[in-house]
């Protein structure tokens, strides 16, 4: 049990173990050939001696240690020898079995008469090849190699005239001990010089087949990444040149104005997919744990895509377990958010390729979990098709044709489900459809009554802030300047710019604001120098909301977070992620209101 424990705490132990083992089994021919080229010999002097029933009983014992040995080097070339404890065990056996045939020589020669002196030689020398063969393996030679020559000492030692041949047996049988620990020092040295090279060779092989993935990966991205950005630019460049009037062109329709932004909304969504899947890769990426509504997220959602199905002449319906019906108690504990761009992802995967037919999805509960399956009547996927769906940056071929997409809404929906404790599993058939199914923890004694507010932020695409509010945004470029500008009025909301952080701090401490967005990276002072400034001097907005705008860097966010913002928001922005970011912040300041009034 003390080795089998050491094994499976120290893998470099097993190692040396196996090659030890591995060494001693490499030797057991040879031990063999000794043993056959010495039996003639033994035969000729043991016709010698006057006892017959003992030479019958040395041959009888030789036949049996050949039949074992045979079938242990036969035993070794099936894999139930993989167990180094058992093998271990077996080549010591083989070696005791040898050990005793020593001793019944050194017994036999007792009795031996005139043949006696010669066959105790005969034992010595057994006992010295014993200790040889058994050297590799240390437990073996020490149990091993004290065992063959206490035989011939014993029957030595035992006559009154003995003592000068036991005192040449004594030094023949140290003398071979000591040239086996040599040796076995000798033969361990050289065996962990052998597995600290194949470690290095492992280590190699792995940091190699880890930088070729990183390289695959990379080149994946750019590749998907060029097709979406070339294609998503040039519609959105081609219709802002029309409104632009370059070329003689007529302003842009209606049609062509909603397909550019459908355009440049699907390259945000890639980015998104893209940064989110990189972070993911790298450990990087964090969820939130909290108890939400899962029925309320997915009506919802499927509310939300009901249009777009009915244009494609597709039913899309909903089934709610009758168990999570009028509850007033159960929810589901993961990242509301999160969770949400899961079953947006395969709901809208199954509205995008079911060309007629029927969705349906459903809400149960099952084993303590909740469940929410999304089944579609679309082209279904084979067992092949189905793996590689799930692999970043690859699209079937079959039912990817002409359908934007970077490839990666499963892998990264899958990354996020096991990050939540859940998991994302699919089944499909060809011609048949498919069946993509969430699963969450649920706790049925928690409360999934949400205030309204933070509900909305969760499940609403574009929700609105409770009210007015007067907003300051840092930020040193002019064109995402522009664009936060147009979200926030778009939102009912009063703008005030500052072209940096320092800018921003000084107006800041003149001027009421109910929000402050800060960018990260901004010239003369940068947005988490800005924020710790504000958080650590007094003024008219030293308990503010402060949203911190980031490229989408964890780093950046940490280092955000603990210079004093409240919450992050990260490039590209849109107009609902905008208006969460709000929803969140006016939720706060809220409560810090209740707090300093209490």
């Amino acid at each position: 049990m003390l080795a089998e424990r050491r094994l499976k705490t120290s893998p470099m132990d097993g190692a040396r173990l196996a090659k030890a083992l591995d060494a001693q089994a490499a030797l057991l021919p040879y031990a063999l050939g000794v043993f056959a080229v010495s039996l003639p010999l033994f035969v000729w002097v043991g016709s010698f001696a006057a006892n017959r029933v003992w030479m019958t009983a040395s041959f009888a014992v030789f036949a049996i240690n050949w039949g074992a040995f045979y079938a242990a080097v036969n035993w070794l070339r099936d894999d139930a020898s993989q167990d180094l404890n058992r093998r271990a065990r077996v080549q010591v056996l083989c070696g005791v079995l040898w050990a005793l045939s020593v001793v019944q020589i050194s017994a036999f020669a007792q009795g031996a008469g005139p043949a006696r002196d010669t066959l105790l030689m005969l034992a010595t020398a057994g006992a010295v090849l014993c200790t040889f063969f058994a050297a590799p393996y240390l437990p073996a030679l020490l149990i091993i190699a004290p065992l063959a020559a206490a035989g011939p000492l014993v029957a030595r030692f035992s006559q009154p005239d003995g003592h000068q041949g036991g005192d040449l047996t004594w030094g023949a049988t140290a003398l071979a001990l000591t040239l086996g620990m040599i040796l076995n020092q000798m033969v361990r040295r050289q065996h962990d010089l052998a597995v600290s090279h194949e470690e290095l060779v492992e280590e190699r092989l792995r940091v190699l087949e880890e930088a070729e993935r990183t390289a695959r990966s990379k080149s994946d991205i750019v590749a998907t990444l060029s097709h979406e950005i070339r294609n998503g630019l040039t519609g959105v460049t081609h219709v802002l040149a029309a409104a632009a009037g370059k070329g003689g062109r007529a302003a842009p329709s209606r049609e062509q104005l909603n397909a550019a932004l459908d355009a440049a909304q699907d390259l945000i969504s890639v980015l998104n997919a893209t940064l989110d899947s990189e972070t993911a890769e790298s450990g990087r990426l964090n969820v939130e744990t909290q108890p939400f509504d899962p029925v309320r997220l997915v009506q919802d959602l499927v509310l939300l895509d009901k249009p777009h199905a009915a244009t494609k002449g597709l039913e899309l319906a909903v089934h709610i377990d009758p168990l999570l019906k009028g509850r007033d108690k159960g929810a589901a504990v993961a990242d509301a958010l999160r969770t949400r761009q899961i079953i947006a992802n395969i709901l809208g995967n199954a509205v995008k390729y079911t060309v007629r037919g029927r969705i349906e999805v459903r809400v149960e509960l099952r084993d303590g979990a909740v469940a929410v399956e999304v089944a579609d009547t679309g082209p279904g996927l084979s067992t092949e098709e189905m793996e590689q769906a799930f692999e970043p940056f690859r699209r079937v071929e079959r039912t990817g044709a002409g359908v934007n997409g970077a490839g990666l809404g499963l892998s990264l929906s899958r990354q996020l489900a096991r990050l939540m404790g859940g998991a994302l599993e699919a089944r499909s058939a060809v011609g048949v459809g498919s069946c993509f199914t969430l699963t969450l923890p649920f706790d049925a004694a928690v409360d999934c009554e949400l205030e309204e507010e933070q509900l909305e932020a969760i499940v609403t695409e574009t929700p609105g802030a409770p009210r007015t509010m007067r907003v300051l945004i840092a930020e040193d470029d002019a064109l995402n300047a522009a664009m936060l500008r147009a979200i926030l009025e778009q939102l009912g909301h009063q703008v005030v710019h500052a072209q940096n952080g320092r800018r921003a701090a000084d107006l800041a401490k003149i001027a009421e604001f109910d929000l402050l967005m800060l960018d990260h990276r901004m010239p003369v002072l940068d947005g988490p120098g800005a924020a710790s400034s504000l958080r650590g001097a007094d003024g008219p907005n030293r308990q503010t909301p402060i949203i911190a705008v980031i490229e989408g860097d964890g780093e950046e966010a940490s280092e955000f977070l603990d210079a004093g913002a409240d919450i992050v928001l990260r490039k590209p922005v849109s107009v609902a992620a905008v208006a969460r970011a709000l929803a969140d912040a006016s939720a706060l300041d809220r409560n810090v209101a209740k707090s300093e009034a209490a």
